[in-house]
């Protein structure tokens, strides 16, 4: 049983994380441009304009993703409660890797809204 309660707390760390990162991206932008902390690509990097918008952007998207992201998380440990540890790791381990992969895909909509806002030299359209 404590493997589960394991598991269940690891698998809720990603949304977490994307709950708490993404108010602080969305609320507390860096305030200068760096390439250590903060929401670094080559569009968002161009000037502080693009730099805000797509930590606000980012910022609010992994916020809400996050949210969505944490009840099915919490619910589909629920059936496993009395199973045997190889199946609660591999739910598990599947999981978090579904987790993450929408957080890296997260990374899209930004580049497009930014796209979509600034030329290509981080003028706004």
């Amino acid at each position: 049983m404590w493997f589960w309660w394991f598991m269940l707390i690891c698998d809720l760390i990603v949304p977490i994380v994307m709950i708490i990162g993404g108010r602080m991206m969305w609320k507390h932008c860096p305030k200068s441009i760096n390439g250590i902390v903060g929401y670094r690509t080559n569009r968002s990097m161009k000037n502080m304009d693009t730099w805000k918008f797509a930590h606000k952007y980012c910022g609010k998207l992994w916020w809400k993703i996050g949210w969505l992201m944490i009840i099915p998380s919490a619910l589909i440990h629920i059936p496993l409660y009395h199973s045997d540890e190889n199946t609660i790791g591999v739910a598990g381990g599947i999981l978090v890797t579904v987790q993450c992969i929408i957080l890296i895909v997260s990374i899209y909509p930004t580049e497009k809204a930014l796209k979509k806002h600034f030329n290509n030299d981080g003028t706004r359209r």
